[in-house]
């Protein structure tokens, strides 16, 4: 025993006591019983789990008073108590100060000191456990008490006992915290028994009031091994509330208390064994054994075994969780934890999770109730194939009842123990499986039904059943399984997260990125986005195609400046925009420059490169206008030579201030146009000339189609590896559209030129082969015909038929206005043209042009 030499200014040594502990609930039956209690007590744990606490401390009597007085009476601070509930002296001069009450004895029943002397507080005419302790054990303090008492077991010597007791509170079944110890083990050397120096007391002292109080509160935990972290933790927070531990020698010596639970010793006694044993070998006297040797063999062997027992559940605990969480995947993640337990801690495993998690939906929300559905999501087994995969089959989901234990699992979020499955019970839980016969597997079977919790919300559970033959799950199997059930949880929330997150990022990125038709008049389309990180999934780049008057398209390629959803946020506006001013129809040059004083009133942070392109299929012309971005690379149809275009650079989108200019190329049908982002040929490091060179090489490679074309860019620049950056590919076929496909006339603006109009289009539909669409495009043409007719200024009207992807018909004036729908009354002369062709044609628009405007309508060519 070691103790200190001062006050507590003056460094105590801690105490290092082997303690019994004892847990008692509510009803005063022991939940907890340490080996230290079996040692000093002597009962078994299986023993004294669940009997009354008063039966198995066998305290009784009082303890003379050597000094004369009673000596350290710890009691509660009562009427004019001083701290620790030491009484002020009095003319009779009780030791320490402790008062007599009038006639019968001193408040909460201590006595004064008559015949035997009531010494620490221990009534001396009681026949029992003392008033301090009796009362706590019985529920009546609602205070912290310390004493010391005798104990009398039958067959053993008179030993002392000192004991601190502490009433607990909270939502779980202990409601009393009591700590014991042999005084006797505890006497100062050199100091015999009886003797006046001999002032050992228990007491109490808030942590902070110690040297090394943190240190000494994170050694509280270990008196309580065999309960689980959560109950455990709660205890320990009460008894630092309450008051630390200690032991006082004298009216200012007081010195911490820490558990001791022998290992040392065990590890003396081994040696001396060791040494006993090359002793005899070498012919020589076996060395002295000591006092408690000789009785504390079996003991310590039991010890040992529950020691080893700790370290297997332990060692258990710790392979588990090196083998969950290797990835963020959630079902990956299930088997993992699936697979952990089986067969080294069970033989079936059955793993439940809410819907809401299962189906990536975020947090679940209210608690679990007999309606909420719970998916099976792994099943692992020892038991011959099939057997377990016919009856209760993985992706089945079911609710279950409040009779049943899964039931008081998931809403307690407590583990629930079933020693044995009763035919009964196997009875109620077969029921929920409809016509299939779950019995067989699982009647008499020892169960455990762990919960899955994060951030104290249940997100499943599992269910653990051991075959007949191997030992049915105990106490310490149960803490062992809510502990794995509680890293488990925590490894399913994080992947529950990850796969949530990286759920509504590809949703945002998805929703942002448009989904182009691979066919637009007279080219084809493909495309590629790749996200920078895989935690990210979100970023500024983009790409876009947009339908134009006159049969043209639109290709668009741009990068916000950044990454993440600030730069996704952005991405989404601009590309908003300019699908909005390509429907206006503004030439590259004047779109940029709009998207520019756009960006620059949303706020100075709206950076962004981007080309912009017109591609005329009838001209066979690209128009370009550049701010900023990586030039496109043109792939020529003729030789297979691809090239760099050049083009005025620009600035980026938000600079301000800076011109753009359009540059006309022209095409041949079956060149391929490739516009990138500068993720894809930009790394850090190497010059951007050298991703550049990459890329021209690996666009004029022979390809079997569009797709296979972008993999093959994707491929040679190693995208998949080490860049960071998003990345946006779009790959056009510019195959233009043929003269025979295009039919012209200039029709004088008369009311009489529509017929003639009607006709010519019926004629040319005939020749193309098309003389099913004939009916309609002729009054569709003619309706447009007709409102040019009508408010067109000059001497002739433009008409165009284009046979494409789709049968087009154009109608150009020079009027500026553009006509609108109206709604026609049945006494109104004019407003229903236009109804009719919103009615008939598939697609229908106007825009300006540079003299005036052009109506167009649209059909889809008939299936061959």
């Amino acid at each position: 025993m070691h103790r200190g030499t001062g006050t507590a200014s003056r460094n105590p040594v801690p105490g290092r006591v082997p303690l019994a502990v004892v847990v008692v609930d509510g009803a005063g039956l022991v939940s907890h019983w340490s080996t230290g209690a079996r040692r000093l007590f002597g009962p078994a744990r299986e023993d004294a789990v669940g009997r009354p606490a008063t039966d198995l401390l066998p305290v009784s009597g009082a303890l003379p008073d050597e000094a004369g007085g009673a000596a350290y009476g710890v009691l509660p601070d009562g009427t004019g108590g001083t701290g620790y509930g030491i009484l002020p002296d009095d003319a009779r001069g009780t030791e320490y100060g402790i008062l007599p009450d009038g006639i019968g004895g001193t408040k909460y029943g201590i006595l004064p000191d008559g015949a035997g002397g009531a010494e620490y507080g221990i009534d001396g005419a009681y026949d029992g456990l003392g008033p301090g302790l009796e009362s706590s054990l019985d529920g009546r303090a609602s205070y912290p008490a310390a004493g010391r008492a005798r104990l009398t077991a039958p067959g053993s010597e008179r030993i002392d006992v000192l004991w601190w007791a502490y009433p607990l509170v909270g939502p779980g079944p202990e409601k009393l915290l009591v700590l014991a110890a042999d005084a006797g083990s505890l006497r100062a050397e050199g100091v015999p028994e009886g003797d006046p120096q001999e002032r050992i007391a228990p007491g109490f002292a808030l942590h902070t009031d110690l040297p090394g109080a943190d240190e000494l509160a994170r050694g509280l935990p270990a008196i309580l091994p065999s309960m689980s972290v959560g109950e455990s933790a709660r205890i320990v927070s009460q008894v630092l509330e309450l008051g630390y531990p200690v032991l006082e020698f004298s009216r200012h010596d007081r010195v911490p208390v820490t558990a001791d639970w022998g290992v040392p010793r065990r590890a003396e006694r081994k040696a001396r064994r060791e040494e006993a044993a090359r002793a005899a070998a070498a012919g020589l006297p076996a060395p002295r054994r000591a006092p408690d040797d000789a009785d504390g063999d079996a003991d310590d062997d039991a010890a040992d075994l529950e020691h080893a027992a700790v370290r297997e559940h332990l060692e258990f605990l710790n392979e588990v969780s090196g083998r969950i969480g290797s990835s963020l995947d959630l079902s990956r993640t299930i088997v993992e934890v699936s697979r952990a337990v089986v067969p080294r801690f069970t033989d079936v495993a059955g793993t439940y999770l809410r819907e809401q998690v299962v189906a990536g939906e975020g947090f679940p929300e209210g608690p679990p109730d007999t309606t909420t559905m719970w998916h099976r999501v792994a099943l692992e087994h020892t038991d011959e194939p099939g057997r377990w995969d016919d009856v209760v089959p993985v992706g089945e989901s079911m609710p279950f009842p409040a009779h049943t234990p899964f039931f008081q699992c998931m809403t307690s979020g407590q583990p629930v123990l079933v020693p044995r499955i009763t035919e009964e019970m196997g009875n109620a839980i077969a029921s929920q499986f409809e016509k299939r016969d779950i019995r067989p597997l699982i009647t008499d079977r020892s169960m455990l039904v762990v919960p899955l919790k994060a951030r104290n919300v249940v997100l499943g559970f599992m269910i653990l059943l051991r075959h007949r033959e191997r030992p049915v799950f105990n106490d310490m199997d149960r803490v062992t399984g809510a502990e794995l059930a509680a890293r488990a949880g925590l490894v399913l929330d994080n992947a529950r997260m990850y796969t949530y997150q990286e759920s509504v990022a590809e949703t945002l990125q998805d929703s942002m990125l448009p989904h182009i038709e691979p066919r637009m008049p007279g080219c084809d389309i493909a495309t590629r986005y790749l996200p920078g990180t895989l935690l990210g999934r979100v970023g500024g780049d983009w790409f876009d195609s947009v339908k134009l008057p006159g049969s043209r398209t639109a290709l668009v390629v741009g990068d916000v400046m950044g990454h993440g959803l600030n730069s996704a946020a952005m991405m989404g506006q601009l590309r908003t925009a300019v699908q909005t001013m390509a429907a206006l129809d503004l030439p590259p040059a004047q779109l940029l420059r709009n998207l520019d004083d756009l960006a620059q009133r949303l706020g100075e942070h709206y950076l962004a490169t981007c080309l912009y392109a017109v591609y005329d299929p009838i001209a066979n012309e690209l128009e370009l206008a550049n701010a900023g971005h990586i030039p496109p690379v043109l792939v020529r149809a003729e030789d297979g030579r691809s090239e760099l275009l050049e083009l005025p650079t620009g600035a980026p989108i938000g600079v301000g201030g800076v011109p753009f200019e359009s540059v006309r190329v022209p095409m041949a049908p079956g060149d391929r146009l490739v516009l990138c982002t500068d993720g894809l040929v930009e790394v850090r490091g190497e010059d951007i000339g050298v991703g550049l060179a990459t890329l021209c090489e690996s666009a004029a490679h022979p390809a079997a189609s569009m797709d296979a074309a972008c993999d093959t860019i994707i491929r040679s620049l190693n995208t998949a590896g080490g860049r960071k950056d998003d990345v946006a590919l779009l790959m056009a076929r510019l195959n233009g559209i043929a003269p025979e496909d295009v039919a012209r006339w200039s029709v004088a603006p008369e009311p009489a030129e529509v017929p003639r109009v009607r006709a010519l289009v019926r004629e040319q539909l005939t020749t193309w082969g098309l003389g099913a669409l004939a009916a309609t495009a002729e009054l569709l043409a003619g309706e447009l015909v007709a409102n040019a007719v009508r408010h067109a200024r000059t001497r002739t009207v433009e008409v165009r038929l284009v046979r494409s992807g789709t049968l087009v018909c154009e109608v150009e004036d020079d009027d500026q206005k553009l006509p609108t729908l109206l709604s026609a009354g049945p006494g109104d002369e004019f407003g229903r043209g236009l109804r009719v062709v919103s009615a008939l044609a598939s697609e229908w628009g106007t825009s300006r042009t540079g003299s005036g405007k052009t109506v167009w309508c649209e059909l889809a060519l008939p299936r061959r």
